[in-house]
This record gives structure tokens, sequence and C-alpha cells, in this order.
């Protein structure tokens, strides 16, 4: 939101374009992977995972593999998460269960909503329904809307109470009003035009 807020701010006032962050002028293509590549040096996890979000976008799942298990080393936990999906769809890696969910797990203690709301499905699809309800609950407490579309159908099958529902209703949205700021919803209307 802030980033966009800024370059909308450039753009108004006809300035040259910088780095919403260092306020030093925006580096070219190949600036920013020279750049990349020494954070990769220095052992920065998300520089590693970025690495492997640009080779899995190439189709190169090997060297994603490589770099997002070498970022999840390091404590990244989106890394874990693009692991998991690696696992599941067994891309640069044989597909492997255990391995998916241990991921899951990874991504999920370390606040991943979605690889929490993923483990609630997990959970469902063994038969765990009460566990999965949980972990919807708490994927719904991080602001993830997919949880609440799950924890409404289960409600609706009679497996979530209205209580239930209505905390998780209440505490997701808490968690959607603390990420609001002008500057975003700058960034949302800049964006949707």
């Amino acid at each position: 939101g802030c980033s966009v807020a800024f370059t909308m701010q450039q753009m108004q006032q006809m300035l040259e374009e910088k780095c919403p962050f260092c306020r030093k002028p925006v580096p070219t293509e190949e600036e920013n992977i020279r750049y990349r590549m020494k954070r990769i040096e220095a052992n920065d996890p998300v520089a590693i995972r970025v690495e492997g979000d640009k080779q899995e976008t190439k189709g190169d799942y090997q060297k994603a593999f490589e770099y997002y298990t070498r970022a999840a080393e390091l404590g990244d936990v989106e890394a874990h998460f693009m692991l998991a999906g690696l696992y599941h769809n067994g891309q640069g890696v044989e597909e492997d269960r255990v391995q998916k969910i241990h991921h899951l797990e990874e991504a999920a203690i370390g606040g991943h909503p979605s690889a929490r709301c993923g483990l609630g499905f997990q959970e469902y699809d063994n038969g765990n329904i009460e566990r999965a309800v949980k972990h919807w609950i708490i994927a719904a407490t991080q602001g993830y809307d997919g949880s609440i579309k799950k924890l409404m159908d289960e409600f609706r099958s009679g497996i979530v109470s209205k209580d239930d529902l209505a905390a998780a209703l209440r505490a997701h949205q808490a968690a959607v009003d603390a990420t609001k700021s002008p500057q975003r919803k700058a960034a949302e209307e800049y964006s949707s035009d």
C-alpha cells in the first residue's frame, strides 16, 4: 500500500521514479539481478525465496526446489509454503504427502494463514473434522478469507456452531481492520483503475 501511494505521488508530481523504501533511483533489471545475487550470497532468505519464485515461473522446478529449500532452512515461512506446493504437485521433487504436510505445518507455525487453512483441508480429508475446524478458525483470526468460506459451509452443514462462527467472523474482521490504512485504500483504488 505505502509503496503504491509513493509511486502515485511521484507520478502526480512528475518526479523521477525512486525506490519507495530507500528513495534512490529505481535500479535497472540488471542492477536488480546483481543486488539479489549479492543478497543470496549473504544468505538473505527472502532473496533466496524470490530467486526460487523466479525459477518456478520459468518452469525450472528443480532449481526452485533448491532455492526454496535453502530459504526454508534459513527460516523463511513463505518458502515452506512454496515447498508444500512443490511436494503436492510433484514439481522438481517426487510427490510426497508427508513432506507436504511437514512444510505446511512449518509455515502455519510461522503464521502463514494459507498454510493453516491448507492444514485444515488435510485434517478434513483425514476425517479429523474438529481439528480441521480449529485450523480454519486460526486462519480466520489471521484475516484469511478462504477459511471463513469453509467455516460458513461447515456451519450450514451443522458442524460449526453459531457461536464459533460468530467468534471467527469477529476475529477475522478485526484482523482485516488492523491492516486498513488510507495508503492501502488509495493503492486499491489506483490498482483497480
